[in-house]
């Protein structure tokens, strides 16, 4: 049986240089001369060489840190390299938000998560057209800081909680490109002062950072385009649930590792069934 390793600061800090050192490979790309070449994979998303060669740099950094601990990555997955993942797993979106970058937006990320028992417990997404990081470094101990292009792992870091409710209302976050009128409907059993929409893992951590209140995502998504937006969320006080109120698994290889519909809820109680 492999042995499981535990969430640590030094861990972290080389997931941490593994998704800065990811992002200027992706803004190699994103500010080239010669434009971003595109293809698309067989379920008609897009990919770029910038999702390959930051998913392949990454792959190389968690051989190091954690050789025994398989991967689950999504350009290798969409490639047919599937490992079998048991207790303890990392996942791996190399670039999140592909439609955002090729339209040269900002609201695209890399992110890493580690898994134990189904239930994130380290995640790291670093936004790189914003240089800008979130971590959770542990099950309790979420921050945010500033990153240098390049630069090394920031130690001037925010801790990060999640807010009390504003007596106006709560700011709800929307996908920018996948918002549905189921969303609007659940919604509406919220009072809502303000909707946000955004791109890419960065939702949840405007619930981790305290300047959201909730996010329904009533559409399609991979288990890696939350674990570790999910990490952060929980290591900041909030919860991620599936519409039936349990909490958002992982592991999920009977579901080819899709998501069912669920709800990041800051300092939010589910509503009534």
């Amino acid at each position: 049986m492999t042995a499981i390793i535990s969430a640590n600061s030094a861990l972290s800090d080389k997931l941490v240089k593994a998704a800065i050192d990811a992002g200027v490979v992706i803004m190699d790309v994103y500010n080239s001369a010669d434009g971003i070449d595109t293809s698309t994979k067989g379920d008609d998303s897009p990919v770029t060489i910038a999702d390959q060669k930051a998913e392949e740099l990454i792959l190389n950094v968690l051989k190091d840190a954690a050789p025994d601990v398989p991967v689950l990555a999504e350009e290798a997955v969409a490639a047919g390299d599937i490992p079998d993942v048991g207790e303890q797993f990392f996942l791996v979106d190399p670039l999140d938000g592909t439609k955002e970058f090729i339209k040269k937006g900002t609201d695209f990320t890399v992110n890493i998560a580690l898994i134990l028992h189904g239930r994130p417990i380290m995640g790291v997404v670093f936004a790189p057209a914003r240089d800008h990081i979130w971590v959770a470094e542990g099950p309790d101990t979420a921050w945010e800081a500033d990153v240098a292009p390049g630069g090394d792992v920031p130690t001037d870091r925010t801790p990060m909680k999640i807010r009390a409710v504003p007596e106006a209302g709560v700011t709800a976050v929307a996908s920018k490109s996948h918002r549905t009128p189921e969303t609007d409907a659940f919604l509406e059993k919220f009072k809502v002062a303000e909707l946000v929409s955004m791109g890419s893992s960065l939702k949840f951590c405007l619930v981790a950072s305290g300047a959201a209140d909730i996010y329904p995502r009533l559409g399609r998504t991979m288990e890696w385009d939350t674990g570790a937006a999910h990490a952060v969320v929980s290591a900041a006080g909030g919860r991620v649930l599936t519409l039936d109120g349990k909490d958002l698994t992982y592991g999920k290889k009977d579901r080819g590792y899709d998501n069912p519909y669920f709800v990041v809820y800051g300092d939010l109680e589910p509503p009534a069934a």
